[in-house]
């Protein structure tokens, strides 16, 4: 690669990873390595979508590689790397797999680019970005988990197919880990800048935050084989491209808490401001009773997780 532009490594050239680097040059936000450990198969998708620049009018190059040498100086590292779970696996065995994948992987990262910001979609979620961060060594600003702007993206979408009304003008706000126990806020969700309560009632904003919770586990049984990748995809470039554009957009996002929210040692779903330096600042919002104990409920699971991994 002999551009300036800014260069992104995609670890996993999977749906989640093939996908991310799909929008990432639609929307030109820089050229592209997909690594993959299978042979020919990150090298093929990269030629494939790089040969459909002439069609859609982008210049970003793009490359597939079985190794880590041509990630070198990478601005931004996007970790989709792992093993789904599947039948008659605990989720100690999903752990304990995807323990030793991201690790690996980190390692390799931080060597080629010291200077990097890594985004981990990895599931377990919160777990994989603790790990990569405690792997890393990096300052917490530049290890952040995607998985709010996913999950806040269904709310939003239930929200605008609930009624019927443009998704552009629906704004919501989701905390905690990823996984059946997260907390979306309809005491934070507007449309149009008017109170989701003013619209539509408690029993529906509930209907519509118990399929968010459940949202990933709907699409899994709908395709059988697989899990969601168009929009986990959609949202790591929203957040890469809140960084590379240093645009300060607020999403929520799992970053290294400290005291936040009473938490400590934990990877957690939280509002921050993304941009170029990453996260630049994290958001603690007033909670109410009840969203404070739905906080403190998802945090003891991804402690329990965390714990777990460590044990492994």
């Amino acid at each position: 690669m002999k551009s300036k532009r800014p260069k992104i490594t995609i670890v996993g050239a999977g749906n989640v990873g093939a996908t991310a680097a799909l929008w990432a040059v639609i929307k030109e936000l820089g050229d592209i390595v997909l690594v993959d450990i299978i042979e020919g198969m990150p090298q093929g998708k990269a030629l494939d979508l790089m040969e459909s620049g002439p069609v859609e009018g982008f210049d970003s190059f793009l490359i597939g590689t079985n190794t880590y040498d041509e990630t070198a100086s990478s601005d931004i590292v996007i970790i989709t790397s792992g093993i789904p779970r599947k039948p008659g696996m605990s989720r100690e065995d999903l752990l304990k797999t995807n323990k030793e994948i991201v690790k690996s992987v980190t390692e390799n990262i931080v060597k080629r680019s010291p200077d990097c910001i890594i985004i981990v979609v990895s599931n377990p979620l919160d777990t994989m970005t603790y790990l990569a961060l405690k792997t890393s060594g990096f300052p917490r600003e530049r290890v952040i988990g995607m998985a709010g702007v996913l999950d806040t993206a269904r709310f939003r979408c239930f929200i605008a197919m609930e009624l019927n009304v443009s998704m552009e003008d629906v704004q919501t706000l989701l905390l905690g880990g990823h996984g059946d126990d997260m907390v979306p806020l309809p005491s934070y969700t507007t449309v149009g800048g008017i109170p989701l309560s003013q619209l539509t009632s408690m029993e529906k904003i509930e209907q519509m935050v118990e399929r968010t919770r459940k949202g990933g586990g709907e699409i899994v049984s709908l395709l059988k084989t697989g899990s969601a990748f168009y929009t986990p995809s959609a949202a790591v470039i929203q957040m890469t491209e809140s960084i590379l554009k240093d645009k300060k957009r607020i999403l929520p996002c799992c970053v290294y808490l400290n005291g936040e929210y009473g938490l400590y040692d934990i990877c957690f779903g939280v509002p921050v401001k993304l941009g170029r330096n990453g996260v630049e600042q994290i958001y603690e919002v007033e909670l109410t009773d009840e969203e404070k104990s739905l906080v403190e409920k998802s945090a003891k699971a991804v402690k329990s997780s965390i714990e777990k991994m460590e044990s492994l």
